[in-house]
Parts: C-alpha cells; structure tokens; sequence
C-alpha cells in the first residue's frame, strides 16, 4: 500500500507535487508571509528570502536551457528535467506571494486594486504556468517583473530614499539586471538567446511601459510606505509618547473599516462654532526614512458630483517604528455631508484613505476612550 504511494520516477514525482502538494503549498505559503516571513520591507531576512527566490528561479531557467539546448548532457541533469519546471514555479510562487503580502499592505484599494488583483492572479495562475518555463520569452517576460516589484521597494530602503526619480533608477536597475542576465545566457546558449530575442524584448519593454503606467497613476503601491491605522475621532490628545482618541461606538467588524462611517458632530449653538473632526493616522517607514505626508480634506459636492479638496496638512515621519509613524490633522469648520481624508505623499501618491459622513447631533454621544 505504501509503496503505491511513493512516486516511481521523477516525472511520477513532479505529476504528484503539482497535484496535491502544490495547492496545500501555495496557502501554506501565503499565510506564512503574511503573518511571520514578511511582515516589515526594512527587515534583512525578508529581503533575503526574497533575493533567495530569485537566485533560485534564474538558477532554474539557467539549467533548464542549458538541458533542452542539448549543452548539458550529463545524466543526473538529464533525469531531474522534469523537476526543474517544479522548482522555478515554487521560486516564482513564493516571489508573488511575498509580493501580494507587501504590496497589499501599502495598498488604498480604492485607488491600488488593479495591481493587487493582478498580483493575485499571478500568484494563483502560477499553478498553471509550470509548463511555460521551458519557454524562453516567458521565462524572462515573468523574471523581469519580478525583478522590478522587487526593486521598486528595494532600493528605497537602501537609499532612504522616495519619489518618481527613485521609481526611475528601480527602472534602470531592474533593465540593467535583466539585460546581463541575457547576455550571460547569449554565452551559454547562444542559439536560443538569437531565437527568442525579438519576443523577449517586445515583452520585456511592454512590461516596463505597464509598469510605469500604473506607477504614474497611482496604481502601484507607494511601498515602502505603508498606512498601518488610520480613523476619524472627536479628539487626539498626545500624552508623552502615547496618543488619546476618542471615537464613537462601533461594531467590532467596523473598527477595521476606513470607509463609509458616521461622525455624529454636536452642532453648533448660540454662535458657538461646532465640534471639531480629527483624523489620525499612522504611516510605517522603513529605519533611515524621512519623509512629509499630507492629510488632503475632501468634501464631496452633490452638485458637480465631483470631490473638491478644502484642506490640506503636512507633518514629517520618521521611519523605523513597527506600528507606523502617528499624527493628526483637526478641521474646525466642516461641514455635514460626504467627506474623504487622502493621505498622501509629497508627490501626490494615495498611502490610505479614510471616508466619513458628518451628521449633526444637538446633544453629545457616548465616546469610548483608546490609547495608540
């Protein structure tokens, strides 16, 4: 009985991983990356895990051309073949993964969605593509991106550095990473290299034309920032190194929404202006990191249908601290209606939001009391 169970050759043994250890993997995996492996983009070991599935994967596509090419014939290469697909697709696998753990992290998804939910089906259509890897094109199409996602939170990190420019030389770098990586293969394996270089390159610039698109619009997460907490609150005090909100009641499940809540102002009396909104939020940076964000206040205008911006407020953070960097912004005169808090960047990219609707109450409400 047991001996029907054990794979009888390597083909056997990669038909089985891809039938029942593959799926159990790929979520095994994910919880792991969100919960211990990945959880901060300044951190070595989450980096290392990273650069260590990109070693793995140019490993992998190294060998396997260098095996169908007929360049490598020895026989331990020759009877692993069929393995080698397996593990690209392991490497890449855990490269989305880890990916869709960062990046997700950092995202508005009012406004990040789209490169999510794209990292999301690369991650699950993974599990398809394992007999892509013997082609060329793809091989290095799939590479190049996930050598860019990779520096495009990198390289701030060692440079304590963000903006477009920095944007740009993750560009350059990621270009210049994958045009060696193709010259070491025009070495090794010349005739493939000649075959496919017209498609690789056409994949290759079509994908660092959607990569800057979606940068440019605001759809790729401004890592390595990320808002960790953010909310609407009638007052923050700062005691010491500790933070004093008071909120209104909410449903357990709501306290983890920034969208869609009620701020019930007391409204103005006897010529005394109403209640002030404050909004609060906590924006992690990675150590060595400085950097200004903005709270922009936007009312929306049932008129034009369009929102319009009232205010905005600055305040620089520091990076390095695990809940985020805290800070507040307070508008005495808003008025009742729809309104949205954009926190941005000094370059206008969207770190978080947070949506409300303000109702005038004539008599205050119960408040409960929190510590950040």
């Amino acid at each position: 009985m047991i001996r029907r169970l054990i794979p009888k050759s390597v083909e056997e043994l990669a038909e089985w991983y891809m039938r029942y250890i593959s799926p159990l993997s790929l979520i095994a995996g994910f919880i792991a990356d969100n919960l211990i492996l990945l959880r901060r983009v300044d951190v070595w070991t989450s980096n290392a895990l990273l650069f260590f599935y990109l070693t793995v994967a140019a490993i992998c596509i190294v060998l396997l051309n260098l095996i169908e090419s007929g360049r490598l014939r020895h026989p331990l290469f020759l009877k692993i073949l069929p393995l080698i697909p397996v593990v690209a697709q392991f490497a890449f696998g855990g490269l989305f993964s880890g990916y869709l753990s960062l990046y997700s992290r950092s995202a508005a998804y009012a406004f990040s969605w789209i490169f999510v939910v794209l990292l999301a089906g690369l991650l699950i259509g993974n599990e398809r593509f394992v007999r892509f890897y013997r082609n060329f094109s793809f091989q290095m199409s799939v590479y190049f991106g996930a050598l860019f996602s990779f520096y495009i939170f990198f390289l701030p990190v060692v440079f304590h550095q963000i903006g477009p420019w920095m944007f740009a030389v993750s560009g350059a770098a990621s270009l210049t990473a994958i045009a060696l990586f193709i010259l070491i293969l025009s070495k090794l394996v010349p005739d493939v290299v000649r075959r496919e270089r017209t498609k690789t390159s056409r994949a290759i610039a079509v994908i660092f034309v959607v990569f800057n698109i979606l940068y440019f619009t605001n759809v790729i997460p401004p890592l390595p920032l990320a808002l960790k907490d953010a909310g609407v609150y009638h007052s923050v005090k700062r005691t010491g190194d500790t933070y004093v909100l008071q909120s209104e009641p909410v449903p357990w499940y709501q306290s983890y929404l920034r969208y869609s809540m009620v701020y019930h102002r007391l409204a103005a009396q006897a010529g005394a202006p109403g209640e002030p909104v404050y909004v609060w939020s906590a924006v992690f940076a990675p150590s060595g990191l400085s950097t200004t964000v903005f709270h922009q206040w936007q009312k929306y205008d049932d008129i034009t249908k369009k929102w319009q911006t009232k205010s905005t407020f600055s305040f620089p953070i520091q990076g390095g601290r695990d809940g985020g960097y805290r800070g507040y912004s307070v508008k005495q005169d808003a008025s009742r209606g729809d309104w949205r808090v954009n926190v941005i960047t000094q370059y206008g990219q969207i770190i978080g939001q947070i949506s409300f609707r303000i109702e005038d109450v004539p008599t205050p409400i119960n408040l409960i009391e929190t510590q950040q």
